[in-house]
């Protein structure tokens, strides 16, 4: 026998063998369907009997296999189906011819045999034949099924009658010897009457018998008689038959054992201890048995139970046969085929390292030289036991090897679809899956090295197969899961091969659907390159959204009247993890970050990479880049305009890499870190940019709150100056800008700021709004800088140290470097240079314009945008007041307030006030000017308090009284300064340099003393003019501005004469009388109120006289400042009436 059976399994020794096979022209479709009916009848029932047959079918049977049926009786072919198809009455003579001819191949072993005849019609069909059917056509042949049972039913009886023949012992007859058919040469011209050939016959023919109680269903016979068999056949070391009694033995073990079979096909078999139980079991001899076997004694179950072996024992006697078989070359297909039964069973057992020594032996079974066909089921077979019995790895290779035998080069046409079908089938028992899922979390399994053999192998077949796309999936596959394996040449090789497969079909991310229906998931690079992060990117500055607050709601939900709940720190932990805090813009470009790095030994280059989103529409803008071999941790921004609202996420990123479109989803990147991936979109806001009329500065403001400044402008000033900014308000966005609002604030300044230092009037640019897309709109800042124009300690000092006089100072002074100095290189000279100031004189102001605008939809959802303008100011000295003094002037409610100016600058400077002339002052020059000021009321200033408590309050309330009282004076003063030769002017301020004494002279005293002489006001230098003889009246008025009543006061009014030369005469009793008396007393007077006492002079000469008017000491006047008692003074001149001359 040279074709083994490796279907082969110990329950197919009790079927009976049939084969189907056509005759002429038979459809292969046609034969086929009629065959998977014909099968479909794989066990009968025997009527009148409990015993069930069993059928094995088979549509090829080799010849030769044939003649081993004495051997074992399942091998023979005791039945044969024809199929043929005939049309006309003619063909059928040579059709039936064809039948006769085909029974003549298994004439010697064949019980019955029928023909099935499709598409003849006629008389023919009429006459009645028990071994011929006709049916119509393929489609009219209802009785097919019924027609084979009683085809089985006649086998069933040719087969019992040899059974019983056989069976029945006839002494007188001699036993023929059962040979196969390489053993009828050795036994020509033996001795027949010897005992040890009698008994070999005797051994063969038991063990035959057994064969056929094993067919005819009569399980406890077939057991006796293989026993009685392997005795015989032991007795005379006939090994062949022993092996084939004792695997019959083993056969009939495992039928009874397993009656679900061991093929593999669960429910195959019917379950047979109910038929088995029945069987007769008090026979007197073998063979000694009805027809229908029926005894209900049961003592067969314990006749069984003794016969038959253990499942131990069923594998003791399985590795028995073999060897016996194994002393055999031409039995090696038998002990194949009993290998392989036995690997059945173990794998039942679950002993599976057994059944791999099983497998082992039957590898090395030496066959006859097998055809490339041949070897290809031997090691697919192989392949299926070693998974039967758990031995994937093992079961993967023989499959790779049945598959290398598809394209054997001895082979004219390489079968690669077959080599590829089974490549796939390999591919679990390495630990490797086409999924890339599968390699993305834990560590890698399996051998690295054989998995990538493979998938080369792989790659391979499809290229023969004539398949570009699916090996562009199987490279992209390999160098995505096995690159950390890959060395540095095998990298360069392998993405060359890409290349070169994707430049005729580009690699992409759809769903390759095999033939077989096999699906192949898409590969995206997730390594090339290696993201380690992605992170949103918020919008810069200059463009963040910001929600306008509203006055009811705020912070209403995030509230809880509990101090610790878990369950809502837990809900805000998760919100927080995938939820980000700030917002995108519609219509605005967005980022996000990628931490990648290029683990290749070569430049990559990425092209198309771009963001993957869901929830809103998202126009994607791709990127191409390159990075450098085996590079670091590089930072790579991908940018898309969101083009509705909503939320929106970003679940990945899509690349092309070496011709591979990749679609890379952060759910397969376990070990990518994220702040948060979805985020929301605003509805669209308008987006401003500004432009000034400035430079831009070098300086960068820091604000405190953190935000970025954007635009940063500079402007140089002196002391005093105004300047103004225009700014141009451009709308570069798609949305009308509708709300302006524009604030103001100081940063990073300790200087006294005196005034409003920007002012603006925004109602002028408002007037422009709203400001359609790509409009533009001015808006004027203006900048003044008013600092303290005080000299400081340090100028003072160098004032002393250089002995300069207050008159003025020369041009080669060095106070011009101290207020002004240059940045140049260190003198040579070391005296030079210890003479250089300090440059703190040069001061800096820095203030932030904040533009807070709106529009549009997003202007209707309550969102705005700041953008803010850093402005950069460096104030260089103009003048210094260097000292501060007053004088009285002639009136009581007047003085001169002295001032020392210094001009700082380099420049030839005028200084004026108002109602003076100028000053004209060279550069570095200092000059001291009077300026006849009214002095100030400032009783409606805020008092300090009473209360000594309120210390900080008092001492701020204070400043602030000083700092109001010093802005009055300076707007009454309107001191201002030029520099005609830069065409520069500015304002001089006073309000730093008052203390407290020159404000005390400035100041009216709250008791406001008014003299009348005639009716006539008396002050400064008025003269009152008088008629000698003519009582004068004499008015003293006082009004009381304090906040406390005063008085009441006593005052003497003494005349004299002033001889100019500082003689006063005061004995004018006969020049002056007075009219009542010269003492006047004036009663308290409440605050706000006034009290006015009148009296009389009388000159009774000619002359100039003054009137000195003194209070009288008493407690009253004692607890007023002096300053409060000031009285004017008073001139009158008398003169000689006018004598009036008759007409």
């Amino acid at each position: 026998m040279s074709v083994p059976d490796y279907m082969q399994c110990a329950e197919d020794h009790q079927t009976l063998l049939v084969v189907v096979q056509p005759i002429g022209i038979v459809p292969e479709e046609s034969f086929f369907r009629i065959y998977k009916r014909i099968s479909a009848v794989s066990q009968v029932n025997v009527r009148d009997s409990q015993r069930v047959l069993y059928i094995r079918y088979r549509h090829h049977y080799p010849p030769e296999n044939n003649e081993w049926g004495d051997f074992q009786t399942h091998r023979k072919v005791v039945g044969l189906i024809t199929i043929t198809d005939c049309s006309s009455a003619k063909e059928w003579p040579q059709t039936f011819e064809k039948f006769h001819l085909q029974k003549e191949m298994y004439g010697s072993t064949l019980y019955d045999s029928r023909l099935f005849v499709f598409g003849l019609q006629g008389e023919i069909t009429e006459q009645p034949r028990t071994d011929v059917a006709f049916y119509p056509s393929y489609d009219e042949c209802e009785t097919v099924e019924k027609r084979i049972e009683d085809f089985i039913e006649s086998l069933f009886i040719v087969l019992e009658s040899k059974r019983l023949d056989r069976a029945t012992d006839k002494s007188g007859d001699k036993i023929p010897l059962l040979c196969v058919p390489f053993e009828k040469k050795d036994f020509v011209g033996l001795d027949t009457d010897s005992r040890h050939y009698k008994k070999r016959c005797q051994g063969r023919m038991r063990k035959h018998v057994g064969d056929l109680c094993l067919q005819a269903g009569m399980l406890q016979d077939s057991l006796v008689h293989y026993h009685m068999a392997v005795e015989l056949l032991r007795s005379v070391n006939d090994f062949l038959w022993l092996g084939a009694a004792l695997e019959g033995l083993c056969s009939a073990s495992v039928i009874y054992h397993y009656p679900g079979g061991t093929g593999g096909k669960v429910g195959s078999r019917r379950a047979q201890g109910g038929s088995l139980s029945a069987e007769a079991g008090n026979r007197h001899r073998p063979g000694a048995l009805t027809s229908n076997g029926i005894n209900a004694d049961t003592s067969a179950e314990i006749g069984r139970a003794k016969n038959c072996l253990s499942p131990e024992d069923i594998i003791d006697k399985y590795k028995e046969a073999i060897s016996y078989y194994g002393k055999y070359k031409n039995a090696g297909v038998i002990e194949l085929e009993a290998c392989v039964k036995a690997v059945r069973v173990l794998a039942i057992q679950k002993r599976s390292m057994e059944a791999s020594e099983f497998l082992q032996n039957a590898v090395y079974i030496n066959l006859r030289q097998l055809s490339e066909e041949e070897k290809i089921q031997r090691y697919s077979i192989l392949s299926e036991l070693y998974e039967r019995i758990g031995f994937h790895r093992k079961s993967a290779f023989f499959k790779r090897i049945a598959a290398m035998q598809c394209a054997a080069p001895s082979i004219p046409e390489p079968g690669w679809r077959a080599c590829y079908k089974l490549l796939l089938e390999t591919l679990p028992g390495y630990s490797l899956s086409l999924d890339p899922k599968d390699f993305s979390k834990g560590t890698h399994r399996g051998w690295a090295a054989v998995q990538m053999r493979l998938l080369h192998e792989l790659v391979y077949a499809s290229r023969r197969m004539g398949n570009p796309a699916l090996c562009v999936r199987h490279l992209s596959f390999l160098l995505q899961t096995m690159l950390d394996f890959l060395s540095d040449q095998e990298k360069k090789d392998v993405t060359q091969s890409l290349e070169s497969y994707t430049a005729k079909c580009p690699g992409t991310m759809e769903i390759i659907t095999l033939p077989d229906g096999l699906k192949l998931p898409p590969v995206p690079f997730t390594k090339l390159p290696i993201v380690r992060s992605v992170k949103l990117l918020n919008l810069p500055t200059s463009l963040r959204p910001h929600k306008m607050k509203s006055l009811l709601g705020q912070n209403v939900t995030t509230k809880s009247p509990f101090i610790y709940s878990p369950i809502i720190a837990h809900s805000r932990g998760e919100e927080r993890n995938k939820k980000i805090d700030f917002q995108w813009v519609q219509g605005d470009v967005c980022e996000v970050q990628l931490m990648v790095y290029n683990p290749m030994p070569f430049e990559l280059r990425v092209e198309n990479m771009g963001l993957l989103t869901t929830g809103v529409e998202f126009e994607s803008l791709p990127a191409a880049l390159s990075l450098p071999a085996e590079s670091g941790l590089y930072p790579v921004t991908l940018v898309g305009v969101p083009q509705t609202t909503g939320q929106i996420t970003v679940n990945g990123y899509h690349t092309s890499v070496f011709g591979v479109y990749s679609d890379c989803l952060l759910d397969n990147l376990p070990g990518v870190k994220t702040n948060g991936c979805t985020v929301e979109v605003i509805p669209a806001l308008p987006r401003l940019q500004i432009s000034t009329s400035l430079p831009r500065s070098a300086h960068t403001l820091q604000p405190s709150s953190g935000d970025e400044i954007s635009t940063n402008v500079s402007v140089q000033l002196y002391n005093g100056e105004t300047q103004q900014l225009i700014i141009k308000l451009e709308n570069i966005g798609t949305e009308p800008l509708e709300k302006l609002e524009v604030t103001a604030k100081t940063v990073n300044t300790k200087e006294k700021l005196y005034g409003d230092f920007l002012s603006w009037k925004l109602e002028d640019t408002l007037s422009q709004f709203p400001l359609k897309p790509g409009k533009i709109a001015t808006f004027t800042v203006n900048i003044k800088v008013k600092l303290d124009f005080s000299c400081q300690e340090n100028l003072l000092q160098d004032l002393s140290d250089d002995g300069i006089s207050v008159t003025g100072l020369p041009l080669s002074s060095p106070f011009r470097q101290v207020v002004k100095p240059r940045v140049e290189t260190k003198p040579v000279n070391p005296q030079e240079s210890s003479k250089v100031g300090d440059f703190s004189h040069v001061k800096t102001l820095e203030a932030v314009l904040n533009f807070k605008y709106s529009g549009g939809p997003g202007h209707v959802e309550g969102y705005y945008r700041n953008l803010l303008l850093g402005l950069h100011v460096e104030v260089e000295p103009s003048v210094f007041f260097t000292r501060v003094s007053t004088l009285p002037a002639t009136s009581t409610r007047q003085c001169h307030l002295l001032l020392d100016v210094f001009n700082s600058t380099e420049h030839e400077l005028t200084i004026s006030a108002r109602n003076n002339e100028d000053l004209i002052l060279h550069a570095g020059e200092c000059q001291r000017m009077a300026i006849q000021v009214d002095k100030f009321s400032f009783e409606s200033f805020p008092e300090s308090p009473a209360d000594g408590t309120q210390f900080a309050n008092a001492k701020q309330l204070e400043e602030e009284r000083q700092q109001a009282k010093g802005l009055e004076i300076n707007s009454k003063l309107d001191i201002c300064w030029k520099i005609p030769s830069l065409k520069r002017e500015g304002e001089a301020s006073v309000e730093g340099v008052l203390n407290q004494l020159v404000l005390e002279h400035l100041q009216l005293a709250p008791l406001q003393w008014d003299i009348l002489v005639d009716g006539k006001l008396c002050d400064c230098d008025i003269v009152v003019d008088c008629k000698v003889g003519d009582p004068i009246p004499l008015e003293v008025k006082l009004t009381n501005w304090s906040k406390h009543s005063v008085g009441p006061f006593a005052l003497t009014v003494t005349p004299y004469q002033d001889y100019q030369n500082g003689v006063h005469n005061y004995e004018l009793q006969d020049a002056i009388t007075f009219v009542g008396s010269n003492t006047f007393y004036i009663d308290s007077v409440k605050p706000t109120k006034d009290s006015v006492y009148f009296g009389a002079l009388l000159f009774l000469y000619t002359g100039d006289f003054y009137l000195n008017i003194k209070f009288h000491e008493d407690n009253c006047s004692k607890e007023l400042p002096l300053s409060w008692f000031c009285l004017p003074s008073v001139h009158i001149r008398a003169m000689e009436p006018m004598v009036q001359t008759q007409p």
